[in-house]
Parts: structure tokens; sequence; C-alpha cells
């Protein structure tokens, strides 16, 4: 090839190259603009999920109530035994290790270990992803006490029946099967993030409204397989809203926070301005000190604060382990079960936010972070020796 031939050719791909850059920074600079209307722009810019996420989204404030619920201050207890092994043998460091921003155990309505990291402090909202669940089938629970929903063998469609305008199958659907994620309800998460996967679409949607009512697609009969599913809170999200004539939120702040006796306001993220609609699947943003009082509600078998807020009888069939109406034994209402010690359950969101409920211990454990570190069963174990140890001590103590 002659000089003068690669030197065009030179030329030719340094134009190439060019336009390249500049397809990609104009697709960029879209993205940066277009984050409040677009799917898409919003899995670009924002890629993976993460704790900054809750201001990042538009949000609604769940108002706290004037009168807060006593949560005093206990002896506080040596963890050092719970430091799972490799881990050395203090126990804030190893929580400071493994990226953990907030830490709180209750015993006996008694505050016994708070701890807070990574710039958080009490006053903090942190972030709930999918312990957000639990809180929404909690508010499930409450409108069929009183009366606003019927019962959670209810059809979907009885509240939502453009579903079944769509297929009529979703009248087979009920809400024990989105509660249960029994629903047969398709949910595909690809190996590689694209804009079109269910996880992106259920996230970072801007009308999740339209995305669960349009884009939600069967393909097996309810009740069958378990099968986690954000299409099902959205699902449900809707009936509440359909049912209470209210947001989730207001319905949330009138209904479980004030009469919690909740230390400070919490926020929803919405999936947009124009839309509203609360991203029921993950956005719910507490105080840590809050969590611990939600979990205290189940607890007590749904009451606190001198307050009945949920009846006993929902919360025992939220959080037990049985299979005689749904497939799975370690998955009831949106609670996981823990089927290692029996009568224990806990709220699990991504990136390692846990409420670890221990009625035998008398104990409810909170930790968020902004990343897991050590893996979802080294969480668990460590809960469990913590609960273990306050339930040893219990018994020593009678």
């Amino acid at each position: 090839m002659s000089e003068r031939a690669r030197r065009r050719w030179s030329r030719r791909l340094a134009i190439a190259a060019g336009a390249v850059v500049l397809l990609v920074g104009g697709v960029y600079a879209w993205a940066l603009t277009a984050v409040d209307s677009s799917t898409t722009a919003r899995a670009m810019v924002w890629r993976d999920a993460d704790v900054g996420d809750q201001h990042r989204f538009p949000s609604r404030v769940i108002a706290a109530g004037d009168e807060v619920s006593p949560l005093p201050d206990g002896p506080e207890i040596d963890l050092s035994g719970a430091v799972p092994d490799g881990e050395g043998t203090d126990f804030d460091p190893f929580l400071r290790r493994n990226e953990t921003l907030a830490f709180v155990v209750v015993h006996r309505d008694r505050l016994v270990y708070e701890r807070y990291f990574g710039g958080s402090d009490r006053a903090t909202l942190q972030t709930s992803f999918s312990v957000a669940k639990s809180f929404l089938s909690t508010l499930v629970g409450i409108a069929i006490d009183e009366g606003l929903i019927g019962d959670v063998d209810d059809p979907a469609t009885d509240y939502l029946p453009e579903l079944a305008e769509r297929d009529e199958r979703f009248a087979r659907i009920t809400l024990r099967d989105l509660l249960t994620m029994s629903s047969g309800v398709r949910y595909e998460e690809p190996a590689i993030p694209v804009p079109w996967g269910d996880d992106v679409v259920t996230y970072y949607g801007v009308d999740l409204r339209d995305v669960g009512i349009d884009g939600s697609r069967i393909v097996e009969p309810p009740g069958v397989t378990w099968h986690y599913n954000n299409y099902n809170p959205l699902l449900l999200g809707m009936v509440l809203e359909r049912a209470t004539r209210m947001s989730v939120s207001q319905y949330m702040a009138t209904r479980l926070w004030q009469p919690l006796g909740a230390e400070a306001d919490a926020t929803w993220s919405l999936d947009s301005e124009r839309s509203g609609f609360e991203k029921l699947e993950s956005g719910l943003n507490v105080a840590p000190v809050d969590y611990a009082r939600f979990g205290l509600l189940f607890l007590h078998d749904g009451e606190w604060n001198d307050t009945r807020i949920v009846s006993k009888e929902w919360v025992r069939a939220a959080t037990a382990a049985d299979t005689s109406t749904d497939p799975a034994a370690d998955y009831q209402y949106f609670w996981w079960v823990d089927v290692e010690r029996p009568g224990r359950f806990y709220g699990l969101g991504n990136l390692g936010q846990y409420l670890y409920v221990a009625p035998d211990a008398d104990a409810v454990i909170v930790r968020n972070g902004s990343d897991w570190n050590i893996d979802n069963d080294t969480w668990l174990g460590t809960f469990r020796e913590i609960a273990d140890q306050l339930a040893r001590s219990a018994g020593e103590s009678t």
C-alpha cells in the first residue's frame, strides 16, 4: 500500500472513530437530560442500583406524628461472640469493614446496640430496597382489617379489571398469589443488563403503573411456582391505591407511621414527578430506629405503643412457614421465613438491608449497608448468633 493510501485509510479510521465518540457522547448527553422521562436514560446514567438512588428519584414524605413511641436504651451487649469466623474478634471493625451504615439491636424493647458508620447517624434515612415489600404487605393487611380490601383470596382483577381485559387468565391470580411471589407472571433477569429487562423496567420505569398493567405477562398458572418478581408489588400497590383512594405514602402515614410513633419522617421514592407512583418494590427510606419499631410491631403480634395497628392473624399468616396455600416455606407475605430458626423471620433488601425479627429472643436486629461485602448466609448467621445469645441470656435470667 502506498504512503498516500495509508494516509487516506488513517484519516478514514480517525473520522470513523471520531464519529463513534460523537455518537456515544451525544447519546450520553441526551441521557443526562432525559432521566426524568426515560427508563433507558436512567439505566445508562444511574447504572447499577445503589443507596444514593433515594436522592436521584423524586420522593413523597411519610409524615411522622407528634408523639414518638418510647425506645429507651438498655445495657449494651457484647457482640464479640457473633463476629463470623475469619473476621477478627471486634464487632464494630467487622461492621465498618463490611460497608455497614447502621446497625441496631433491640432487646426487650430497649436499644442494646446502636452504631452508625460512613457519615450516617441516627437521623439518616437508610434506603430499604426490598424491605419495602414487607411494609407494603403490612399496609395490605391493615386495609383488609379496615374492610377496604376484602381478603387475600380476592382476585386481583376485582381491583384491576383492565388486567382481565388484556388476558382473562389474570382473573385466576389472587392477592395471596401476589403476596407470596407465586402469581405465575413472567420475570426474567438477563445475564447482561438491558434497558428492556424486567429488573431494569420495574426499577427504573418512569410510569410503574403502566409497567405493572401493560408489562406483566402470564407464563404459568398461579400458586404453582415461587418466583421472586417485582411486578407483584407494583400490582399490589395499585390495588392498595384504588381500595384506599389515597397514595400509598398517605395511607402509610395515617395507618402505620403515626400510630407506630415513628421518630422521623420517612420518604418513599417515586417513579417520576409526572406519574407520582411509589416504587413499591424497593423505594422506602427510613431511619434505622424506625425500622426497629416496625420490627417490634411484628414482634408484638401487630400491637405497639399501646395501639393495635394490624391484626395478630395477619402477622401470623404473613410470617409463618406454611406451604398449605403457597409453594414456599421460606417466604410468605413479602417476608422471608428463617426455617433454620422456627418462628423467626426477616425483611431483606439489595446490598444487605435487613430487618431480622426473633420472637423467641424478644429481639429485633436492623442492618443497613452500602453493600453486602459478605454473603447473605454469613449475615444471617451473624443475626442468628446475636439472637441466640439474647435468647440464652433471657433463659439464664429466669
